[in-house]
């Protein structure tokens, strides 16, 4: 296979690979970087022996971002958000913006876990990867994964939802769905990170319609299909972090998980299973 063919074959799943490396390393350029040396590995191997193009290639660039991670944390170095792409001299003034636009408290949140815990957190919580598959990236059984997830969902959840900062998360998670319910794509782009991820539980989706949108065109363009839930959504706080509710009959039938960055949502959840509609300890949002 050439390079052409080979290309044709990457660059669809170029954006998802993006947005996981950007989640697990905390910088554009960092995650461009393990995006290129995936692309580089992949040019290295044997396209025809991998079944899952897809599955491959995140667990390849999981792997490299581990080793990056780790590294980091053998030789410290100070995480202030995402770097500005263009070279040259940058205005502090600029640079704060950017970064607060980003989502610097989330990323301040996610570079507290260790990385086997920050790649345990991304790459389930946010990317559906199942335990089974991130026990492999991280050389650990099962069991250890999902204790690792767990921590760091807690951790995460504590760090996103300090009281001071419930009034504004509110606010954010009413104009998310008041902009669902008017289907306003503008109104959506604006309270979504750039690179936000949505994740559906399956039965909640018709068929061919995939779990995981990364980008919040991406998701803005799809987001009409939500809007029945959304209409009768009422924030609330799902173990602890900010949320939403859509209750029927006094049963809890649809449950909205949310992660922060700043005044902007980085990624949501839209919980329809049954049994992990149960397992949510659900409560009334302080006014």
């Amino acid at each position: 296979m050439n390079d052409d063919e080979l290309a044709a074959l990457f660059e669809p799943h170029r954006p998802r690979l993006r947005a996981l490396a950007h989640r697990l390393l905390g910088s554009v350029p960092d995650a461009e970087d393990a995006v290129q040396d995936a692309w580089l590995r992949l040019q290295g191997g044997s396209v025809e022996e991998i079944g899952n193009l897809g599955g491959w290639l995140t667990t390849v660039t999981s792997r490299i971002c581990v080793d990056r991670l780790r590294a980091r944390r053998a030789r410290p170095e100070l995480l202030t958000g995402d770097c500005i792409d263009q070279p040259g001299p940058v205005d502090p003034a600029a640079e704060a913006e950017v970064a607060d636009s980003v989502g610097r408290a989330l990323l301040v949140v996610l570079d507290s876990l260790s990385p086997a815990e920050r790649v345990a957190f991304v790459l389930h919580d946010v990317f559906a990867v199942p335990f089974a598959e991130i026990a492999v990236v991280l050389g650990r059984s099962v069991e250890a994964t999902k204790k690792l997830g767990a921590r760091a969902r807690r951790r995460v959840q504590a760090g996103a939802t300090a009281p001071q900062d419930l009034a504004g998360r509110r606010r954010v998670v009413e104009r998310f769905l008041d902009a669902l319910r008017r289907g306003d794509i503008a109104a959506l782009l604006d309270v979504l990170s750039p690179e936000a991820v949505r994740r559906v539980d399956p039965v909640l989706l018709a068929p061919g319609r995939s779990e995981v949108v990364c980008g919040a065109r991406e998701i803005a363009a799809e987001a009409l299909v939500f809007a029945g839930p959304a209409r009768e959504a009422e924030p609330a706080l799902l173990d602890g972090a900010p949320g939403a509710v859509v209750v029927r009959d006094g049963e809890l039938t649809v449950a909205i998980i949310f992660v922060f960055d700043g005044a902007r949502i980085d990624s949501y959840e839209v919980v329809g299973d049954p049994e992990r509609l149960a397992a949510l300890d659900v409560e009334r949002w302080p006014v």
